[in-house]
């Protein structure tokens, strides 16, 4: 395995093949048909495929960094034989990008957020998955089963992976008094000393403080912005721009920002804060008060993948109770699979309780979900901006 590779795959002398059933004939014959078809994802979505055929031999991951830990990647490559490749991406808009790189042949799977699954649908960049090929599916917490972000239409593209909040990470020595709030990276008391994600969709945090701070903007959701509330977020993130470090790209960006002493607060994943722990720097992370963002990611399956197979037993793989437990300690997030919180306990005493692998409904609900923002605002309006809109604000903030 290569983490963080940057070269693409490398070739093969034959496409890898695999078995497909007709969608909607009820019969038990299934034909095989070359897995590197030219058919889009919705040509693709009449058909399925109806058993896991051999390895491929090779896997190419476009993936958020942390996802394709050696503890779980080595023993896959050796009970599949599959060698796994993967590139980190830093953002939603880079996974976008790379899984439409060479034709979009260039690589199989992307553990894509809701903030770009649906854009990969749409742009046909993904197909359907069978999820009766995915025994341990039936174990995800219903909501996540046939979420919106990655089922369309009663087709699932993709099999939900891990999700959690955006927190507030925080040099525990440096920062005094402990943080409560979001207002701790929009004032100026650390100057120069906040980092951020480099990524539009951080404009749906500050929307969601302002949410909360200044209720007479009407913001009810933060992906669904008008126009003025739109330009309010940003005029909170250009006020914002002075403070900042560094717009970091990878979450290793922001370990090296936090180990150095450069930065001392700012917005991060879970990853972070576990890595950082582990190196013995004193952080701490919090939901503040106004609450938080967050993530639900897919594994889904590139339209034009060249080892489909592969993606199959990686997807199982990695819904594993087993894997499931070890990625979430690992990565700091919540696993899918609810049979994972026992092993967590076995792994780490208390964790499953700490990464709310038992929590209520009413916890995941109180999330906002990362989602592509689109005119429509859920409202029977359609005059919220699309992230079209979001991407050229964004700009005019990182600038």
């Amino acid at each position: 395995m290569k983490l963080g590779e940057t070269k693409g795959p490398g070739r093969r002398s034959m496409p890898a093949r695999i078995d497909w059933a007709l969608a909607g004939v009820l019969a038990v014959m299934a034909v095989g048909v070359s897995a590197c078809g030219s058919s889009s994802s919705k040509t693709a979505a009449s058909n399925l495929p109806s058993k896991i055929g051999p390895g491929e031999g090779q896997l190419n991951l476009v993936a958020w960094e942390g996802y394709a830990q050696p503890e779980w990647v080595k023993p896959f490559e050796k009970q599949s034989g599959c060698q796994v490749h993967a590139k980190y991406a830093g953002s939603s808009d880079e996974m976008v990008t790379l899984m439409r790189q060479g034709g979009g042949s260039q690589y199989d799977m992307v553990s894509a957020s809701g903030d770009a699954s649906l854009r990969l649908i749409d742009g046909g960049d993904v197909t359907p998955m069978n999820v009766a090929l995915v025994p341990e599916w039936k174990n995800f917490i219903p909501q996540l089963q046939s979420p919106s972000h990655n089922t369309v239409d009663g087709k699932h593209y993709g099999i939900s992976l891990q999700w959690g909040p955006n927190t507030l990470l925080y040099d525990s020595k440096a920062v005094s008094p402990a943080p409560t709030s979001w207002a701790e990276i929009y004032g100026s008391k650390y100057k120069g000393e906040v980092t951020v994600p480099d990524n539009p969709i951080q404009i749906a945090d500050a929307a969601l403080y302002l949410s909360k701070t200044e209720p007479s903007l009407g913001i009810s959701d933060p992906y669904e912005l008008t126009e003025a509330q739109l330009n309010a977020a940003v005029s909170l993130l250009k006020k914002q721009h002075p403070l900042i470090k560094k717009y970091w790209s990878l979450a290793s960006d922001e370990i090296e920002l936090f180990k150095n002493g450069d930065a001392v607060i700012g917005a991060a994943w879970p990853y972070q804060y576990s890595t950082l722990i582990a190196d013995k720097v004193p952080v701490k992370q919090i939901i503040p008060s106004q609450g938080a963002t967050g993530w639900a990611d897919t594994w889904m399956l590139a339209s034009h993948a060249k080892d489909p197979n592969c993606a199959y037993k990686w997807v199982n793989w990695v819904s594993s109770p087993k894997v499931q437990a070890e990625q979430a300690i690992s990565y700091g997030e919540t696993p899918v699979n609810t049979k994972a919180c026992p092993i967590m306990e076995t792994i780490q005493k208390g964790s499953c309780g700490v990464y709310h692998a038992n929590a209520p409904a009413s916890y995941f609900d109180s999330i906002k979900f990362w989602k592509t923002p689109v005119a429509d605002c859920g409202n029977g309006q359609s005059n919220c901006e699309d992230y079209s809109a979001w991407q050229q604000k964004w700009t005019e903030v990182t600038g």
